[in-house]
């Protein structure tokens, strides 16, 4: 099957705020971005910068060396929550009855008391906004069954993120275990799961304060939450989305800070700041040095895809698609308007072809060089023709040929 080689002039794309690796798929991870820079200075010792839509990483210092991420741990229990929710395991009207181990709980907390009821919903706020170690244990049992189920499911959506330095004891980061660590990495790409797969998080992490009401046997009472990240009230210039803050002893000061500026979305993730001032004013360093130097390139219009003619299938053709949009992310304020693409497909294909076969490929240049792609796949099933296809379209033919003729077809 011959190639046909389709070529694309320049194209415009969306640009966001002003040399990345190539990228397969029109995605660069964070282990495709080994090697970038070391950014700004900030007095953590551990911290790195990821835009989220493609996973680049921006800048990083020590981002591999394992600390304890204190409760910035409820990043991982609150993907499982939105997993449960998503699959329609839980609701968030769903009631939710504290138990003695979660009311036991010290540290942050909202003060649940055992066998008070609560709905799903109001405990995501208590986690997300107050970062109540109650709740999240609660939560933890609602979903998992009990916390020792739950930190096994944390552990293995971590191994299956690609968090290779991460290892979780509880689900709130209140332990005193040495063995409960995770790197800036993997918090950023634990971060990144949750904002890209779960927007709606940030209904809740823009929360500044909210009240909950507690219902006891001693009766009805209202509490207040306040948000524990303080970003949401400083003054920056960029739009502030989350997402969770964790301090211990052991951890000292943690953050994973969230933004948003013209279409653009950074990670920044803080380990172990010396007090908890400090790693606000890191994450800040960090996002404005990201806005400053980045733009994001998506191909909003990709060309008109034809259909592809099928050898011995049921149908003549199937119809193609695009396996994902493509997204670039230029760390020099690279000019975006010299962007070229180069569509090749096959000619032809032979049947049987199954939704999803790579039938072609859109490749992106810039200032001539190859700067990612995104595969062309079929859209559809075509099965292989049978004799019963065959003789359908026999007659078909000779009704055809009949019509032509001006004659008449009998069978």
């Amino acid at each position: 099957m011959a190639g046909i080689l389709v070529m694309m002039g320049p194209v415009n794309g969306y640009a966001g705020a002003g040399n990345s690796k190539i990228a397969e798929s029109g995605r660069i991870t964070a282990e495709t971005a080994a090697g970038a820079d070391p950014g700004p200075e900030i007095t953590a010792p551990s911290a790195i910068l990821m835009e989220a839509s493609t996973g680049t990483v921006i800048c990083e210092k020590n981002a591999d060396e394992p600390r304890n991420p204190a409760s910035v741990t409820k990043i991982m229990t609150l993907i499982l929550i939105f997993d449960a929710l998503q699959s329609g395991k839980i609701h968030l009207t769903d009631e939710v009855v504290t138990s003695a181990h979660a009311k036991s709980m010290g540290g942050s907390q909202v003060f649940l008391e055992e066998g008070e009821i609560q709905t799903v919903e109001t405990l995501i706020k208590c986690i997300v906004i107050a970062s109540g170690n109650d709740a999240s244990v609660a939560m933890a049992e609602f979903v998992g069954g009990d916390e020792g189920t739950f930190v096994k499911m944390m552990n293995e959506r971590a191994k299956g993120l690609g968090m290779e330095h991460t290892k979780f004891i509880d689900c709130c980061g209140l332990t005193n275990s040495l063995e409960h660590v995770t790197t800036a990495r993997d918090i950023a790409l634990m971060s990144r799961e949750l904002i890209t797969k779960y927007p709606q998080i940030t209904n809740y992490t823009t929360i500044w304060m909210e009240n909950i009401t507690h219902v006891t046997k001693q009766g009805s009472k209202e509490f207040g939450l306040s948000n524990t990240n303080k970003l949401l009230k400083m003054a920056t210039n960029f739009e502030v989305t989350g997402l969770k803050t964790g301090s211990t002893s052991i951890a000292k000061y943690c953050l994973s800070a969230t933004a948003k500026k013209d279409g653009v979305e950074l990670i920044a993730a803080i380990m172990a700041a010396p007090d908890y001032k400090a790693r606000f004013k890191d994450a800040v360093t960090l996002l404005n040095y990201g806005y400053g130097n980045c733009r994001l390139y998506k191909d909003e219009m990709p060309p008109e895809l034809p259909k592809l003619p099928v050898n011995g299938g049921k149908e003549p053709e199937v119809e193609l698609s695009y396996g994902e949009p493509f997204t670039y992310l230029g760390l020099h304020g690279e000019d975006f308007s010299g962007m070229e693409r180069e569509l090749m497909l096959e000619e032809d294909v032979n049947a049987p072809v199954k939704a999803g076969d790579r039938l072609g490929t859109l490749s992106y240049r810039l200032n001539g060089e190859e700067v990612g792609n995104v595969p062309v796949i079929a859209a559809q099933n075509v099965d292989t023709a049978g004799f019963a296809d065959y003789m359908k379209w026999m007659t078909g033919w000779w009704r055809m040929k009949g019509e032509e003729a001006g004659g008449t077809f009998h069978r």
